[in-house]
């Protein structure tokens, strides 16, 4: 860097030094920023391994929840947030002014595309930003959202070292290890799953080495960050790529008279070669519907174009409407009734399965889409009793879900099925109304006459 270079790296290969020990010891305090699907997980695997753990959220209602022992995420029960509590190594705050305590600072919050499908940085610039006037020497910032390759070094290093007066890589370290949350999923959970670490210099790596490798069965460091942050971006690119070919090969299919879904399940009885993929309406989730789409721009800086991703994301955006229109033909060819003025009844709100999680959920553009074709659209979802504000969709906060009985199910012409949850009685659904659009499969165990009001889409 400078002629002062030596003696730079080696004060920091002995703060590296000091970390591997206090790792060991548990001495390292954890500065997790966003308490929500990613960082309340995170912060959880660091208290149940010694750690003491400062959460800060900007929401005093999360911080409040989290103070009285209380989860606002499904699959994360009262009672881990309460043992987490309890241990006193744990405490949430809107306090930014207590980001120079902790010795590692793990960034967890949102990373969206704007109203031009271009990346909004602005939380990870404003959580940088709130670091950056409390910075101190011997610090660790890490970046775990999902981002293109380059945010880390051209985004976040210029604000921290502007406004601290620091040098990165000298004074203070960054990171990147990009979270693989998969929420509601039982056979994973964050300290079941491999972590990426990406630095840019050995005493960087070593720091981020030793404060993972506590809580994860394995640490998979690459040669620096830029890698790093591509890793996630090939993750989810490589998912939103094959559900976007699943999706085209539902179409043909359909017309076929072909179920893709047997076509898959007994294509993934082959031992190699093949991994099962699944269509459905659209794409949700904080990852795959958005992620894609980083990369594509950051590639437009160098004068490349992503074909490949972009066409995957032009099938995947067109999946709702073709629902919508097997709706409306369905209403038309069984009922002789037009769309407009139709009752629909959407079941599942959330983006997955057994989960209360509605980021990007396609069922929102399922109801959006409908109600703008003159339909009158109710929703079921047994995770989701209130619609939350979503900052797309904000009118659609407030609706209620509908109970599930008989009489209540009477009163629509059809169903949409856009989320397979568990624990949802198709079988009662059928019943007791003209027919249901499945997007998901979730009637396959079905059978007898039911079976005839059921339409695959």
């Amino acid at each position: 860097m400078n002629a002062e270079t030596g003696t730079e790296f080696a004060s920091m290969d002995m703060i590296a030094t000091e970390w591997e020990k206090k790792a060991e010891t548990r001495e390292l305090i954890i500065g997790v920023i966003g308490l929500g699907y990613v960082g309340l997980p995170l912060a959880q695997a660091y208290c149940r391994q010694g750690f003491r753990v400062v959460g800060f959220d900007v929401s005093p209602e999360k911080v409040k929840l989290l103070g009285d022992g209380k989860s606002f995420i499904k699959h994360i029960s009262d009672e881990s947030v309460k043992v987490m509590r309890d241990t006193g190594r744990f405490e949430a705050t809107t306090d930014f002014d207590r980001l120079n305590e902790p010795d590692a600072l793990l960034i967890c919050v949102p990373t969206p595309l704007n109203a031009h499908r271009d990346p909004d940085l602005a939380y990870v610039e404003s959580a940088t930003r709130e670091i950056s006037t409390r910075l101190r020497k011997g610090q660790m910032v890490v970046l775990e959202s999902t981002t293109y390759p380059g945010t880390s070094d051209e985004v976040m290093k210029p604000i921290l070292e502007q406004e601290s007066g620091l040098k990165a890589g000298v004074d203070f370290a960054i990171a990147y290890s990009p979270e693989r949350e998969d929420p509601g999923n039982p056979k994973f959970e964050t300290s079941t799953i491999p972590k990426v670490v990406g630095a840019d210099t050995d005493a960087e790596k070593r720091m981020a080495i030793a404060v993972y490798q506590a809580i994860v069965p394995q640490v998979v460091p690459v040669s620096d960050v830029r890698t790093a942050e591509a890793v996630k971006l090939t993750e989810n690119i490589y998912r939103a790529v094959n559900i976007a070919l699943v999706n085209e090969l539902k179409s043909v299919y359909s017309v076929m008279g072909i179920d893709v879904w047997e076509v898959i399940n007994a294509a993934a009885t082959k031992p190699f070669g093949f991994q099962a993929f699944y269509p459905g309406p659209g794409l949700g989730g904080h990852c795959i519907p958005i992620d894609p789409f980083y990369l594509s721009w950051k590639a437009r800086e160098y004068g490349l174009t992503t074909r490949f991703i972009e066409l995957s994301g032009e099938i995947n955006a067109n999946m709702p409407g073709i629902v919508v229109q097997t709706v409306a033909e369905e209403l038309s060819a069984r009922l002789q009734k037009s769309i407009k003025g139709a009752n629909i009844l959407l079941v599942g709100l959330a983006y997955k399965k057994n989960v209360d999680d509605m980021r990007e959920s396609p069922s929102l553009t399922l109801i959006e889409m409908l109600e703008a074709r003159g339909a009158k659209v109710d929703y079921y979802d047994p995770y989701i009793p209130v619609v939350p504000y979503d900052r797309d969709h904000a009118e659609f906060e407030g609706r209620k879900s509908v109970d599930w009985t008989p009489e209540a199910l009477a009163k629509y012409d059809a169903a949409l099925i856009a989320t397979d949850h568990d624990n949802v009685d198709y079988d009662l659904l059928l019943k007791n109304i003209p027919f249901a659009v499945d997007t998901r499969n979730a009637t396959h165990m079905i059978s007898g006459q039911l079976r005839e009001k059921i339409v695959k889409a």
